[in-house]
Order: structure tokens, then C-alpha cells, then sequence
């Protein structure tokens, strides 16, 4: 009984010991994962923002583009440190284990080592035949022979499988020593580069310091951009509104519902479209979010906040814009002062691109899947290529980011 205990914990001991560094494992994967698109992003954001030193930029630009790197640089160096808490953490795991196996080892070996000094103390023919006759029966003379032999063969067993098992703790241990170096150098490479980050956060300061001397001239050009941006957002909301009202009217209902009905094609369009959630492709070939969906603070005035419908790609200069998906231009906007923006319906789905210099379309073309629609606008006078884009569904704006692929 105390054996078949022993076997018991042995089991369920090795069972949770490998169940948990299985689920490690997985975690240095994600970690892993979200590390290499750090570094993906980072490598964009001085091809795109950075690598051009004779270009010129304005200051708010310049810190935009300041800012955006040091936050994506912050967050490597958290999951990079993340990553060696977690190797840390399994080695210890580790070496409490392999320490734990092999006194477990030790044990059964001691035990089998004592059955083979009783097994050779009574090894002659005599003995075996006392042993059977002092049995009540014929039936338990056979089983003390097979619980011997079962126990000797199990014992054996087990010996192996935990060497065995100490042997491969021991391999990955190595493996995870090893690891944990490259990551804790990764780490250091990412302090040295946040140091170097922080001599631009002072060049930071000083551009901040050439803001507030002018603060009034900045705030006119930020007042005129969010009017811009307002007068866009009536152009597409009133865009939307038609669209959805010819849908209803389409559909025999004299009032709209405030929603898209849809054909049966349209139907499976939006199928599709929420299908590749995650999977679309991007609007332009390389490119970085430089600006967030949703409540943002503003660079000029921390107390100051902007909720923003959109997502703002940093593209190369002549970036053509490509549609994310199969759909219908339902329209071309223009609005006073600002550059042209597209609009394509995937049933009761839309999707905008803003902030365009030219045009490839027009209202009512079908559309495929990363089909150029138009150019990118550069702005010289900032130094920046920039795309606005969006997601609707029926008339209610949802985050766009979500719904790209990983680059």
C-alpha cells in the first residue's frame, strides 16, 4: 500500500511538473511572438520616420514621431523583461524538481536494493518451496510470485523513467540557462537604446520649450486641423446615413432603421468581411499606427484630450492605397480645405481611407481585395505621409486596428 502511494505521488508529482512548464512554455511563446513585432515595428519606424535625416519635419512632427518610438521601445523592454522573469522562474522550477527526482530515485533505488538482498537470502529451492507452502492456498503462492516479480519489474521501470525524466529536466535547464542570457543581453541592448532615447527626450524638452514660446500660432494649426477633421466626419456620417436610408427604401421599409438591410450578397459580403477579423490586409504596403483610435492626449496640453475615429498610418512618400477588402465604392468625399477620402461598403461593413492625394475610383465601382484606389497625400510643409483609416459597421465607428494582420 505505502508502495503503490509512492507510485501515486511519483505520478501525479511528474503529471503537474511538466503540465506547468508546458503552460510556461506557451506564455514564452506569446512573450516571444509580441517581442518580434516590437522589433518589426521599431525597424519600420526608422525606415519610415527616422531614416531620411535631410528631410524636413515640423516640430510637432518630429515629436510625434519621438514620442511613438519611445512608447514602442518601452513596451519591448517590458516583454523583454517579462520573458526573463519567466525564465527565471522555470529554472528554479526546474531545479527543484531534478533535485526532488533525484532523491525519489534514490529511495527506490535503496528499497530495490534491499528486495535483492532478501530475493538472494532466500534463493535456494527450499526456501521458494517454504515460502509457497507457508501460503493458505495455491492462489495466493501464485500471486506472492507475480507481486514479486511485478514489483521487481515495476521498480526497474520506474528507476528508468525517472532517470530518464531527471536527464531531460537537466537538457532543458541548459537550454533555458542559455535562453535567459540572450534574453538578459536582449535587455541590456533595450536599456542602451532607451538611454539613447532619452538624449532625444531632451531634444524633446527643447522643441517643447520652441512650442510654448508660440503657443498661439501651434494652437491655430491644431483648432484648424479638428476642424478639418469635424467637417470630414459630418461629409461621411451624412454619407453613411444616405446609404443606409437607400438600403431601407430598397427594402420597402418607409423608415429607416438606423441599419443596412441587406441582399442575400450582401449578406455573405459582411459574412466574409467579419471573418477575416485580424486577417484583412493593410491599406498600404509598409507603414506604422503612428496615431491611436480613441481618446488621445494632446502633445501641446496634457489636460487637453481628443476622441479620434480613426487610425493614422505613417506611409513612405507616393504610398499607393490599396482596399482592404471586396466591396463598393459608395462614395468620394472632398471636403473644403481638406484632401479627398474614399468610402467602401462590404455589406454592413465600411471601410474609409482618408487623407488621399489621388484617386483611382469612383462611386458605385466594384473593388477586390488590395486593389489600388488612390495615392497617399504627403504634406510637405510637415514632412509626413500620412493615412487615415476607418471601420464602420451600419453607422457606429469601431476600432480598425483589430481587424489588420500582424505585419
Amino acid at each position: 500500500m505505502f508502495l503503490k502511494r509512492t507510485y501515486l505521488f511519483l505520478f501525479f508529482s511528474l503529471f503537474l511538473s511538466f503540465s506547468f512548464i508546458g503552460a510556461q512554455s506557451t506564455k514564452q511563446k506569446e512573450l516571444e511572438a509580441q517581442r518580434q513585432q516590437k522589433l518589426k515595428e521599431i525597424k519600420q519606424i526608422n525606415a519610415l520616420l527616422f531614416s531620411n535625416k535631410k528631410e524636413q519635419k515640423s516640430v510637432i512632427t518630429l515629436i510625434e514621431d519621438l514620442n511613438y518610438k519611445i512608447s514602442v521601445r518601452k513596451n519591448l523592454i517590458r516583454i523583454t523583461n517579462e520573458q526573463a522573469n519567466l525564465l527565471t522562474r522555470e529554472i528554479n522550477s526546474n531545479q527543484k524538481e531534478i533535485s526532488n527526482l533525484r532523491t525519489q530515485l534514490q529511495e527506490l533505488k535503496d528499497d530495490y536494493a534491499t528486495m535483492i538482498v532478501k530475493s538472494y537470502k532466500s534463493k535456494s529451492e527450499q526456501s521458494r518451496i517454504m515460502f509457497l507452502l507457508s501460503s493458505d492456498n495455491f492462489k495466493q503462492a501464485y500471486k506472492r510470485l507475480q507481486y514479486l516479480k511485478q514489483y521487481t519489474d515495476y521498480q526497474k521501470e520506474q528507476g528508468e523513467a525517472i532517470k530518464k525524466k531527471t536527464a531531460e529536466l537537466q537538457e532543458l535547464n541548459i537550454e533555458l540557462t542559455r535562453q535567459k542570457k540572450d534574453k538578459q543581453k536582449l535587455v541590456e541592448e533595450n536599456r542602451i537604446a532607451k538611454r539613447n532615447l532619452e538624449d532625444e527626450l531632451k531634444n524633446r524638452e527643447v522643441l517643447m520649450a520652441s512650442i510654448k514660446a508660440d503657443m498661439s500660432k501651434f494652437n491655430a494649426q491644431i483648432k484648424k486641423k479638428r476642424q478639418e477633421v469635424r467637417e470630414l466626419d459630418k461629409e461621411i456620417d451624412r454619407l453613411i446615413r444616405e446609404a443606409i436610408a437607400a438600403s431601407n427604401k430598397k427594402a420597402g421599409k418607409k423608415t429607416s432603421t438606423g441599419k443596412f438591410v441587406l441582399t442575400p450578397e450582401a449578406k455573405r459580403l459582411a459574412s466574409n468581411f467579419e471573418a477575416n477579423k485580424g486577417k484583412l490586409g493593410w491599406p498600404v504596403s509598409r507603414g506604422v499606427i503612428k496615431g491611436k483610435f480613441g481618446r488621445q492626449r494632446s502633445l501641446t496640453d496634457n489636460s487637453v484630450t481628443q476622441n479620434y475615429k480613426s487610425i493614422y498610418i505613417a506611409t513612405e512618400q507616393n504610398a499607393e492605397v490599396k482596399s482592404v477588402f471586396n466591396g463598393e465604392v459608395s462614395g468620394v468625399l472632398v471636403v473644403k480645405n481638406g484632401n479627398p477620402a474614399v468610402m467602401i461598403r462590404h455589406g454592413n461593413y465600411l471601410s474609409v481611407y482618408m487623407n488621399m492625394a489621388k484617386i483611382y475610383v469612383k462611386k458605385g465601382d466594384k473593388v477586390s481585395t488590395g486593389q489600388t484606389i488612390g495615392q497617399v497625400f504627403t504634406n510637405r510643409i510637415k514632412g509626413e505621409t500620412l493615412l487615415g483609416f476607418r471601420i464602420y459597421k451600419n453607422d457606429q465607428v469601431i476600432n480598425p486596428e483589430p481587424w489588420l494582420a500582424k505585419y
